[in-house]
């Protein structure tokens, strides 16, 4: 095979960008020959600011010709046809919605296209992975979901409890993704899936999206690109390449695009506002595998996939293809 040019061919979707909450990184996906990236528009702000920070994006989009704004699939087909980044409005959390599902269609006229329920903690719709009790969706949370589905976004567990995930899966009519979660087989921390998650989502006609966060993949150590795709085999072998995908969460607050000072910092500010749990963030320092750490040098894990034994066809599904299944079937 032909690593370049299959790179080449590929459509590549990352499902996760925290990264992009920086804009001035977009041109590392671009570099990296990224076809279509959702950027972290909320995690728990409220609906002004997500609106804000759509209206932020929208504007930049506007002044940016290489750039597209993603409502559609067609649409990343189109910014793969023409040399484009696709934009897709991703929310980490559902606090943007304020418990009135009138929101839903308002943010969805905006573009947003995949919304996650939790982002650790509890909150109206249902208990996050760091929580104990673990007690499952609300009732609003169901009701949000059939809106979801109704409406055309993108139902996204991760970072949420497993009761409810499991719940959540009953409850959608529609196929629903881990955008960024790594095999608590391989690392047990509350973050990670496990088996019977992984199968659930792919039962719904989902897809596992693997992420590259160093304290996902394994402990002690800077993880290597072959550590990362333990995980992604892993989900591979368990449900079959048509449910897997990347979903890399690059971050701007970690190393290379933050000094460790900075990215210390900011871990102590998280921990003290009860966002992050020290079991499942450990302290900073954390480093990408070499060969990955920015976005732009994505090739490697397209080779590192051929190393490891993915045909072409499997290695194009899980760059991209599969997201591309999955919002065909769960958007409008």
């Amino acid at each position: 095979m032909d690593i370049n040019a299959t790179h080449r061919e590929a459509i590549i979707v990352d499902g996760v960008a925290p990264l992009l909450q920086r804009q001035k990184y977009v041109d590392l996906y671009k570099a990296g020959g990224v076809t279509c990236v959702a950027p972290t528009l909320s995690t728990t702000e409220n609906a002004a600011d997500a609106f804000r920070a759509a209206a932020g994006w929208l504007g930049f989009i506007d002044r940016r010709p290489d750039l597209l704004h993603v409502r559609t699939v067609d649409d990343i087909a189109r910014a793969k046809r023409e040399d484009r980044l696709g934009i897709l409005f991703h929310f980490q959390g559902t606090s943007p919605f304020e418990q009135d599902l009138d929101l839903v269609a308002a943010f969805e006229a905006v573009g947003v296209r995949m919304a996650m329920l939790t982002y650790n903690t509890r909150n109206y719709v249902g208990d996050g992975c760091e929580e104990e009790s673990d007690a499952g969706l609300s009732r609003f949370g169901r009701k949000l979901i059939e809106a979801l589905n109704r409406t055309g976004i993108t139902v996204d567990l991760t970072h949420t409890g497993k009761r409810t995930t499991m719940e959540a899966m009953e409850v959608s009519t529609k196929p629903v993704v881990f955008s960024h979660s790594n095999a608590k087989a391989l690392l047990d921390v509350q973050r990670n899936i496990d088996d019977e998650q992984a199968r659930a989502a792919a039962r719904t006609g989902g897809l596992v999206a693997v992420t590259l966060a160093p304290y996902f993949i394994t402990v002690g150590r800077k993880p290597t690109i072959d550590d990362f795709v333990d995980h992604l085999a892993h989900f591979a072998n368990l449900v079959g390449c048509d449910h897997v995908g990347i979903g890399l969460d690059y971050y701007w607050g970690q190393q290379p695009f933050a000094s460790d000072q900075e990215a210390d910092d900011l871990w102590s500010e998280f921990v003290a506002a009860g966002i992050w749990d020290p079991a499942t963030y450990p302290r900073p320092p954390h480093y990408y595998p070499d060969s990955l750490a920015t976005p732009a040098e994505l090739s490697g894990l397209t080779a590192a996939l051929d190393r490891r034994g993915f045909s072409e066809v499997e290695i194009l599904k899980i760059l991209g293809a599969n997201w591309l299944r999955v919002f065909r079937d769960t958007w409008r």
